[in-house]
């Protein structure tokens, strides 16, 4: 039988499918494998799973695109498909396959890429080493491969193509999907964009920046304190002491004592003048107090990076954030000196920043006082020699031109395609600060559509999160349905007004509700008198966007 007849019968097997919900299940499996004789796409596994205690039965496949990007695909049985496609995006540096079991349950057909490159044998940003196709694979071309590709198989499994595809995607995946609608704004109807690091190369150097201000000069301006001075930080009471003086200054700004922060931008704290009481004694140091160069690094985290010359480069961190900054910025024995913003970019400046490598990572990112060997093959570059001056003098504008997602003009995607953008921050993010998406969105307004906000929010829309974490999580608002409002805005043409979105206690009991408002709006309370501060009053019919 050739190949185009076995496709022919793989669809009528599909249909046959759906129209018999007790069909047998080598029928189902047949039509399933029938997809490795697909004669214009390289499948390299297509068979059917049973249903598990999450998933249902469904068709898995597997399939290899312009000989290094690796994709998979969830497909539900034809009597069970939505109509739907999602393609999701990555996280960090991919290098995995990533499974969607709730949206394989919900009736989607799901796709995912390892952008180009296997983690196990690449971790890291190490794929990018002297491989520029690799750098393009996980800038943009995997996503946008892997969107064709699924599209084929969608149309030969289920003998139809699908009435809508999406993106949701966050962190890296924001960044995937912001690229999508400027690169190929044909490729999906609808995308949603959370927490997205479009601006790649400078959230990096962002990141390393401030991981530098608290290990530099022996770690004068770190938050940790070595308590038995053994060299090694371990007491975080100067954090905690910063983290609930913030809280203190800033909770109830929005009419609310709930530990949430819903408005960073209108925080008022300085820790200069706020942490005044805690200062310590000239020429010491101690586990309670804050020296001056502990002073001068907080007001830096907050400020964000800059050059030698004062160039600002990139935001600070937001005043909420500071919950995490234990786990993210600063180095002490409880993360082995090694918070997971320095684990994420410890290699990025040797392999994805700059357009010729300057050398191999070091061995051990935590000891600065090893010398970097430059007469090795390759020589060494280690992450504490990089400057930020590097990037004003524009030794990073080769690889920006692949990675980032900056450009605001998205009229092919926006008005052209009368596709939707739903774009989501936490304000609470340890990871990137929030401002940087504001001002993205803001740009789209004024580059697409003219500065003419009303006609944006037709297209376009931003949901900056209190209390959320990077991408979910965090003391505040982080569970709901990412997808579901953009479903509801391409299909059915209503724009979500507000989100509702919840926070869990460890019980499992959701124990805080809201809207999240479009942005410039954000959530008042005007529920009973008197009540902002009773959580029994934390309920989404007791806001409104404002």
């Amino acid at each position: 039988m050739s190949r185009y007849i076995a496709a022919l019968a793989a669809a009528a097997a599909a249909t046959a499918a759906a129209q018999q919900p007790n069909a047998s299940a080598g029928a189902e499996a047949a039509a399933c494998e029938a997809l490795l004789d697909m004669n214009d796409l390289t499948i390299t596994q297509a068979r059917l799973k049973p249903a598990g205690e999450e998933t249902p039965a469904h068709c898995y496949v597997r399939g290899t695109l312009a000989g290094t990007v690796r994709f998979h695909m969830q497909l539900p049985l034809p009597r069970a498909w939505n109509g739907r496609l999602v393609n999701i995006g990555d996280g960090g540096k991919d290098g995995d396959l990533d499974y969607a079991d709730e949206r394989l349950a919900q009736g989607y057909a799901v796709a995912n890429s390892n952008t180009g490159h296997d983690a196990a044998a690449q971790p890291a940003a190490s794929f990018a080493r002297d491989d520029r196709r690799a750098v393009i694979d996980f800038s943009y071309r995997a996503v946008h491969l892997t969107a064709n590709a699924s599209k084929a198989v969608v149309r030969q499994y289920y003998g139809e193509p699908q009435r809508y595809a999406y993106f949701d995607g966050c962190s890296t995946g924001g960044r995937q999907g912001l690229k999508e609608a400027q690169r190929f704004p044909n490729d999906f109807d609808g995308i949603v964009a959370g927490a997205p690091v479009h601006d790649y190369q400078v959230t990096n150097i962002t990141n390393l920046w401030m991981v530098k201000r608290m290990f530099e000069d022996d770690f004068a301006g770190n938050l940790a304190y070595d308590s038995d001075g053994d060299g090694v930080p371990d007491d975080l009471t100067k954090w905690e002491i910063l983290r609930d003086a913030v809280m203190a200054v800033c909770d109830g700004d929005d009419g609310i004592e709930d530990a949430l922060i819903s408005d960073p931008e209108s925080c008022g704290f300085e820790p200069r003048q706020h942490l005044a009481a805690r200062t310590c004694p000239a020429g010491t140091d101690a586990a309670d107090c804050f020296t001056e160069a502990q002073i001068r690094a907080i007001e830096d985290l907050y400020r964000g990076p800059y050059d030698s010359r004062g160039e600002q480069v990139g935001g600070g961190m937001n005043h909420g954030s500071e919950f995490a900054w234990n786990r993210t910025i600063i180095p002490h024995a409880g993360n082995d000196l090694l918070p997971s913003r320095l684990r994420y970019v410890t290699d990025h400046m040797n392999y994805l920043f700059y357009e010729e490598s300057p050398g191999a990572p070091m061995p051990d990112p935590t000891d600065l006082s090893v010398l970097p060997d430059k007469s090795a093959t390759p020589p060494e570059f280690a992450w504490w020699e990089f400057e930020v001056d590097d990037f004003t003098a524009g030794k990073a504008d080769a690889m920006m031109a692949l990675t980032d997602a900056t450009d605001p003009d998205l009229s092919r995607f926006l008005i052209r395609e009368d596709a939707k953008l739903l774009l989501y921050h936490g304000w609470a993010d340890p990871e990137r600060p929030g401002q940087p998406v504001i001002d993205y969105y803001e740009a789209v307004v004024e580059q697409t559509f003219g500065d003419d906000a009303e006609r944006a929010r037709e297209h376009v829309r931003l949901f900056m999160v209190p209390g959320m974490a990077h991408c979910g999580g965090g003391p505040g608002l982080h569970e709901w349905d990412r997808l579901a409002p953009l479903v509801e805005w391409v299909e059915n043409g209503t724009a979500p007004q507000h989100i509702v979105a919840r926070h869990r206690a460890g019980d499992g009991r959701v124990d805080n509700e809201r809207r999240l408002c479009p942005y410039p709006q954000r959530a008042e309370y005007v529920g009973p008198e008197g009540g902002a501060d009773d959580p029994a009053n934390w309920v989404q019919t007791n806001f409104q966007c404002r």
